[in-house]
């Protein structure tokens, strides 16, 4: 599950109130999608979006050069979404709303996850509003894992690389940092994620199909991570 062939360089783009010249292996908070780490993206347009938290407070893309070679990189891309989910769940407080949620979040922990914290590097969707509700629709029983696959596809919320290693953070260097008007990325970042909302909704391609898996029948039929029935 592991990759080591990115082996050059890369520029990484961190979104922020702050300018952030030294990240620090350690610091941070422990609830983010992966866990503790240094979030970054390779698209500098996203980073911008997401260095604004309000339509008033204005933030800054830092810019890093990064050594990628000869790490662990786990790309959750090429992993099943339920792994994800399970990944998701161990670090993010989700809203189980019944007992189907809470047998939901137990089952998907102890069939999908992976060992991710030996990665020095995780690569994988980056869990904001639209992400995390399609998740939680999914755990909730409101949407087929064929449904979830298709929703996050919509919107181009983007991807995120996160540092998660003491290797990985003895790597990247910090080039230079950009301010960020909040009057103009903020609105980008609501409209973003707005047209992902949207999708979801009305998008043909995530109407009910009677042939799509449900968590309850995920479950029941005992499906576990790599059967090719969630492929």
């Amino acid at each position: 599950m592991y990759n080591t062939d990115m082996s050059y360089q890369v520029t990484l783009y961190h979104g922020s109130e702050n300018i952030v010249r030294v990240p620090e292996y350690g610091y941070g908070k422990a609830n983010n999608d992966y866990g503790l780490g240094f979030y970054c993206t390779m698209d500098m347009e996203l980073a911008r979006e997401w260095s604004v938290r309000g339509p008033k407070r204005d933030g800054f893309v830092n810019i890093y050069s990064f050594d990628s070679s000869d790490l662990n990189i786990l790309d959750l891309s090429k992993e099943n979404v339920l792994t994800w989910i399970s990944i998701l769940l161990e670090n993010r407080k989700f809203d189980a709303k019944g007992s189907l949620a809470v047998a939901a979040m137990t089952y998907l922990k102890e069939n999908f996850m992976i060992d991710y914290k030996n990665a020095d590097v995780i690569y994988g969707w980056r869990a904001d509003d639209s992400y995390f509700a399609y998740a939680s629709d999914f755990i909730n029983g409101a949407i087929s894992v064929q449904g979830l696959k298709k929703a996050m596809l919509l919107g181009n919320l983007g991807m995120q690389y996160v540092l998660t290693s003491r290797k990985s953070f003895s790597r990247i260097k910090f080039s230079d940092a950009m301010a960020t008007a909040a009057d103009i990325y903020y609105g980008k970042r609501m409209k973003r994620d707005k047209d992902a909302r949207e999708g979801y909704l009305y998008d043909e391609r995530l109407k009910f199909n009677k042939d799509d898996l449900f968590i309850t029948d995920i479950m029941r039929k005992e499906i576990k991570n790599n059967d090719p029935r969630i492929q």
